[in-house]
């Protein structure tokens, strides 16, 4: 018989996992919020504010509001490509090893 307790400690129990997992969530969740609200007051709020106020001090020149955006999606884009490449590669060289052995 497993007590209650000890299952919260086991590294393999689903409590541990869910923890771990709900903590991560939780971690990513907040860093798309912080990056959401970062980006949409650079991009959309700062045009608004006068060219010599102390805001513009932290935050990246305009241009790369759109810069920065469309080299992440390319970036992103290419390894998506390189990882579909990789895997039809390996794929085929298996398939083709198997197809030797059973000549053999």
């Amino acid at each position: 018989m497993v007590f209650p307790s000890l299952v919260l400690l086991l590294p393999g129990s689903l409590s541990f996992q869910g923890a771990s997992d709900k903590l991560l969530g939780g971690t990513m969740l907040l860093t798309a919020a912080v990056v959401f609200t970062y980006y949409t007051t650079w991009a959309m709020l700062l045009p608004f504010f006068e060219p010599s106020s102390e805001i513009h001090n932290f935050f990246p020149a305009r241009e790369w509001a759109v810069r920065l955006p469309a080299i992440t999606l390319v970036a992103g884009v290419a390894a998506i490509g390189a990882f579909v490449a990789s895997t039809i590669i390996n794929e085929n060289r298996r398939n083709a090893q198997r197809a030797r052995l059973r000549t053999a």
